[in-house]
């Protein structure tokens, strides 16, 4: 449906329909894309329709991503805030605190992946180890690389999005010791020139001395956020273990109600040839009927003329005595 103005309903616009798509299991994703964008055509939405049909079903890895972003919308915020707050760590600094901050890194995003495996189970969709680990390098990706938050921002993950490889383990061993900015030099009394050079330094001293205790202060507030982040997904995390086996269970039954199908298709041949037997049969057994009651039909009348010739018979050699 269109309004009177010539724009699509609320619910046909392409952006509400490709965040309808990346919410569908994968499973489901294909058939509703072809759906939606065939609407899109007959409401001639051109434009609109390529677009619905350009996108990519996403993977499991992917669609479990998505489901984390909308089904946690407070948790994916605070996550993306400290996303912006670890970038901005790790560029400053040393690698003590790096370390610090990788560690507790990796606590967040297992707990964030649990939670995504959590809720794909819920929803019918247990995720395999491979899966999960694609899960944890997306969330990876998503703290280290601005362009990966902002798809999983938009909930529009279609597959694996990778971390750039200077942010993390990498950034740590390759970050330089941080040095203490050189002392001034002595200068003899009476010289103005070298004076107003110390003093310049001094100042210039202090106010690095001034950036690095911001930096230091911005820090610890990305340490302390990470680890109330990390409370918090400790006490939502799922009480129950992944069922691994779920996948093959249902494989499993599917596969013996194909079996019981097929079973059952073949008793049912067996039926209608033994129905069409029958059929034969039965024609057969109607001729056999029609002849056997022309033939006693027949005799009954030969019966009856020998009866009416042996009375007559006896009748005349009555009337001869």
């Amino acid at each position: 449906m269109r309004r009177e103005d010539g724009r699509p309903a609320p619910g046909d616009d392409v952006e509400a329909v490709l965040d309808e798509l990346y919410a569908l299991p994968p499973s489901d994703f294909v058939a509703r894309r072809e759906e939606r964008a065939a609407r899109a055509r007959t409401q001639r939405r051109a434009q609109d329709a390529r677009r619905i049909h350009a996108a990519r079903r996403p993977t499991l890895a992917g669609w479990a991503a998505n489901l984390l972003r909308r089904s946690r919308p407070d948790e994916a915020r605070r996550f993306l805030e400290l996303g912006r707050a670890l970038r901005e760590a790790y560029a400053t600094l040393d690698p003590g605190g790096l370390k610090e901050l990788s560690a507790q890194r990796r606590r967040i995003v297992s707990e964030m992946s649990r939670q995504a495996a959590a809720l794909a189970r819920e929803a019918g969709h247990p995720l395999s180890d491979t899966v999960l680990r694609d899960v944890e390098t997306t969330l990876r990706a998503v703290l280290a690389d601005p362009e990966a938050a902002a798809v999983w921002e938009a909930g529009r993950v279609e597959g694996v999005l990778t971390p750039p490889s200077e942010f993390g383990a990498e950034a740590v061993a390759a970050a330089p010791a941080r040095r203490e900015p050189p002392m001034p030099a002595r200068t003899p009394r009476g010289d103005t020139a070298a004076k107003k050079d110390t003093a310049a330094a001094r100042r210039k001293d202090a106010a690095a001395e001034r950036r690095r205790a911001e930096l230091e202060e911005r820090a610890a507030r990305a340490r302390e956020e990470l680890r109330a982040a990390e409370a918090r997904l400790g006490e939502r995390r799922a009480a129950r273990e992944e069922a691994a086996a779920a996948l093959e269970e249902a494989g499993e039954r599917e596969r013996e109600a194909r079996e019981r199908v097929a079973a059952l298709e073949e008793q049912l041949d067996r039926a209608r040839t033994e129905q069409e037997r029958a059929r034969s049969g039965l024609g057969e057994a109607r001729e056999r009927d029609r002849t056997a009651a022309q033939d006693l039909a027949g005799a009954e009348r030969e019966a009856a003329a020998a009866a009416r010739r042996a009375d007559q018979a006896e009748q005349a050699e009555r009337g001869g005595a």
